[in-house]
């Protein structure tokens, strides 16, 4: 009689679907989303609403000609959440065009064409942002800053149309953290003098300040994490290495030489240091399946951001180092991934034990 292989099918259980994890992502990022539509006025509630429109517009207008059903594509929450991401990633007062852009990429070039949900290599809300920063570095590094709604510095009517239509106007222009240090060291200014021109660690954390709407408010968006985390949508295991890879290594170099290098507080508390850590390169589909993987992944984002931050010519390499590091996944997963039930580490079947008896 022919020994019978056991070997176990590719199946991961869970008893959550598809777009109740969306939700509970969507609803993780609301806090830190109202937080930055009330700093940055009207301008960045209609990029806001014009990014995520063009994604679930796109979305729909993709599936109806592929013949695919549109309604199941639309409510399972991936094209939410994507446009979602993308807004939370550029300058809020970016011109609204600039939204519909990035939603066609995200969706169109970096999702649908790979073959939608599930299928994309790289994750598609920072496809569409490296994408247009490349194709439009003056709009993606124009930054603005805190405008509250209601407030002695809210925009006037005009003031806003005009940001709509061009993005921010070169009077209202502002730097992010990053942005002026990388500035100042170029002028040959100490980053520990640049720094003191930077808002205060206070400020930084509970966002205000300038920069996108996923950079501001690090307290919110923290809260958001954790919150996933609890509700186990994610895991420690990226955020964690994430982190702890940009501080390290920035405070190691820091230490070296204070005058050319900034701190790992510093770069934990600028950029997306905490949406890249817990939105975006915990995408599941992009990063690797096991815990080795996701400790060895967060790392390289974090190492690779730190990098690029230093030595690139953008202030900002949270997107260049998540979009690395997914190309990198599937050889992650191939050295990473957990030994298979019924076979050998080498993929080889279990030996069956000898039959005894006469």
């Amino acid at each position: 009689m022919k020994p019978i292989t056991l070997v176990s099918g590719p199946f991961s259980h869970s008893n959550r679907s598809v777009n109740q994890t969306m939700r509970l992502v969507l609803l993780a990022l609301l806090p830190a989303t109202a937080f930055n539509l009330w700093l940055f006025g009207l301008p960045s509630i209609v990029l806001f609403l014009s990014t995520v429109g063009a994604c679930l517009g796109f979305e729909a207008a993709f599936l109806a000609l592929t013949g695919k059903n549109i309604r199941k594509g639309i409510l399972d929450g991936s094209a939410a959440i994507t446009g979602w991401l993308l807004a939370m990633s550029l300058p809020p007062w970016a011109p609204w065009w600039i939204g519909v852009l990035g939603a066609f990429i995200a969706i169109v070039i970096a999702k649908q064409a790979y073959g939608g949900i599930g299928k994309n290599l790289f994750n598609p809300a920072m496809v569409a942002r490296v994408a247009l920063l490349v194709s439009f570095p003056v709009i993606m590094t124009a930054w603005v800053n805190p405008h509250p709604l209601f407030s002695a510095r809210s925009t006037s009517v005009i003031e806003s149309v005009q940001a709509i239509r061009y993005g921010v106007p070169d009077a209202m222009a502002s730097a992010t953290p990053l942005g002026h240090v990388k500035t100042e060291l170029s002028r040959n200014v100490p980053v520990t003098q640049s720094v003191l021109d930077t808002p205060s660690w206070s400020d930084m954390f509970l966002g205000n300040r300038s920069g996108s709407m996923g950079e501001t408010s690090a307290l919110l968006i923290l809260l958001g994490g954790l919150f996933l985390i609890w509700r186990k949508v994610i895991t420690w295991h990226i955020p964690v290495a994430l982190m702890s890879g940009l501080c390290v290594l920035a405070e190691l170099f820091h230490l070296i030489d204070p005058a050319r290098y900034s701190s790992g507080t510093f770069h934990l508390l600028s950029g997306a240091t905490f949406l890249g850590a817990f939105f975006i390169a915990t995408d599941y589909v992009t990063s690797p399946l096991s815990e080795p993987g996701k400790l060895i992944y967060g790392l390289g984002c974090g190492l690779l951001t730190w990098v690029i931050r230093t030595f690139a010519g953008y202030p900002e390499g949270m997107a260049f180092a998540v979009l690395l590091m997914n190309a990198l996944t599937p050889i992650i997963d191939q050295y990473t991934r957990p030994r298979v039930f019924g076979r050998l580490r080498n993929g080889e079947p279990l030996p069956l034990p000898q039959q005894g008896g006469n």
